[in-house]
């Protein structure tokens, strides 16, 4: 999750195709009669995972085929708390698939069409499996389409807390972390297949609905208004966001890039208001240090919800919770949550144990921006919580907390610290072109603690193991960093 209050632990189409290359003596005539008479092997077509393979997760996502593009049209009346939709995946095969699945939690699945013809399905449990009239050859694009409809339900587990679709006095939220798409529209609900998204939500007029993306207008007829929002840059599901309700909206233009924002009614005028103003802001100085700003808008999303005590990096704009700016303006979590523009969304994760790049680098990205806008150092910083974190810290291995400490001060506190004990390793020059080179390299993919470990150490010519291995898998306090 992007930033978590300390008491709170919550947190197109790829084708893939082979060059058949032709090459050698040509065949005699005998030779190529034998051959042409020779039946052609037959395809072994298999149902898709019903899992992306995460350790963590078994259930989430699906295997056997990548997303391009979802488009996503949902009416729902905050009345009755019921909404309908049709969803269209665009997406390729990845195996010769007989069948395949998606998530989609508590709706009821009307009516399946792959490649326009009428496809049986079975939804239980959470799973949608399709079998398509005729199977689907790997390496072939396809489009399904989903008809549904119901009351969304909100997801979520002790450990996790609750996420998904909630339902609000005016309106609605559909938000969470690791999971939340599923509840709203049938997704491939794993961060390794990224996609592009374009969404279309009616509500009644007079309501707003805020997405991900760059705003395509608003249209009302018969009582209802159509919002259109359209995120081309691929785009992991959980990052994905709807918030319907009544709102302060300001709109701008920077560097090119729409800015919008929405505070809620239900918040005093002040300093949520103004805290999220700040987005372009911190973003520019972000870029200093993390290179190009990696979406294509700006924006931030204030709600007033008790149930929401957190802030997620919606991609192109956070949703906060009001708690954040209870006592007056805070600049600290909207640089928190930029960060993961980079470090989360544009590189995103390859499976929920690496969670520490996200969060760790967020982390430290706070740091950075608070000695950039004249508080304490980064240094300081660091000192304060390698002396003062609770020993559980140093016991929670931040590179392998487990499902049930996801969302740990680890993840977030020692992550951070993590970061800044590889800055002292290997020195400023090369950290900061390291800070730059992970986004630069990964944009728009995924990325492993492997990876990053690997290109660190070849961007500072340092090894750095041991230093990984002890501040992120080591059940003990690391000694104090120094100068490798």
């Amino acid at each position: 999750m992007g930033f978590a209050r300390p008491d709170v632990r919550l947190g197109v189409t790829l084708l893939l195709a082979g060059a058949l290359v032709l090459g050698g003596c040509d065949a005699a005539p005998e030779r190529d009669a034998q051959r042409s008479a020779t039946p052609a092997p037959s395809r072994e077509f298999g149902p898709g995972a019903p899992g992306a393979g995460d350790d963590y997760f078994p259930t989430y996502g699906n295997g056997g085929y990548d997303v391009g593009k979802y488009t996503v049209k949902v009416r729902y009346d905050p009345a009755t708390d019921q909404l309908s939709g049709v969803t269209t995946v665009q997406a390729t095969a990845t195996a010769n698939l007989s069948s395949f699945n998606l998530d989609l939690a508590g709706l009821t699945v009307r009516t399946v069409t792959v490649d326009g013809a009428e496809a049986k399905h079975r939804h239980t449990d959470g799973e949608l499996t399709v079998t398509p009239a005729t199977g689907l050859a790997d390496g072939n694009g396809f489009v399904a389409e989903i008809t549904y409809a119901g009351k969304p339900e909100p997801t979520g587990t002790e450990i996790l807390g609750e996420g998904g679709w909630l339902h609000t006095a005016d309106g609605a939220i559909a938000l969470g972390q690791p999971e939340s798409a599923s509840t709203w529209f049938p997704v491939n609900d794993h961060p390794s297949d990224k996609a592009t998204y374009d969404f279309e939500i009616t509500v009644p007029e007079g309501l707003t609905a805020v997405s991900n993306g760059v705003p395509q207008g608003s249209g009302s007829a018969d009582g209802w208004t159509t919002w259109k929002w359209a995120e081309r840059v691929p785009m992991a599901s959980y990052l994905s966001t709807v918030v319907i309700g009544r709102f302060r909206v300001s709109t701008g233009e920077h560097k090119g890039r729409p800015v919008y924002h929405a505070i809620s009614t239900d918040l005093p005028k002040g300093p949520a208001d103004e805290s999220i103003a700040a987005t372009v802001r911190v973003a520019d100085y972000l870029e200093t240090v993390f290179g190009p700003y990696p979406v294509e808008a700006y924006g931030g999303v204030a709600i007033a919800d008790d149930r929401i005590r957190y802030a997620l990096e919606t991609q192109s704009r956070p949703v906060y919770g009001a708690s954040f700016f209870s006592s007056g303006v805070n600049t600290e979590v909207v640089a928190h949550e930029l960060a993961h523009q980079w470090f989360g969304n544009s590189v995103a994760l390859t499976t929920w144990e690496d969670i520490w790049l996200n969060e760790g680098f967020a982390t430290y990205a706070e740091w950075l921006w608070n000695e950039h806008d004249g508080g304490p150092s980064v240094q300081q910083a660091f000192d304060t919580h390698y002396a003062g974190v609770a020993a559980e810290v140093w016991r929670t291995p931040p590179g392998r907390p487990g499902p049930q400490n996801l969302f740990s001060t680890s993840v977030y506190q020692r992550g951070g610290m993590t970061v800044h004990a590889l800055r002292l390793a290997v020195g400023d020059e090369a950290f900061f072109r390291i800070l730059k080179a992970w986004p630069e390299q990964k944009r728009d993919a995924n990325g492993t603690t492997a990876d990053f470990v690997a290109l660190a150490e070849k961007t500072s010519g340092k090894q750095l193991n041991a230093l990984f291995d002890a501040w992120l898998y080591g059940t003990d306090k690391p000694p104090t960093p120094r100068r490798l």
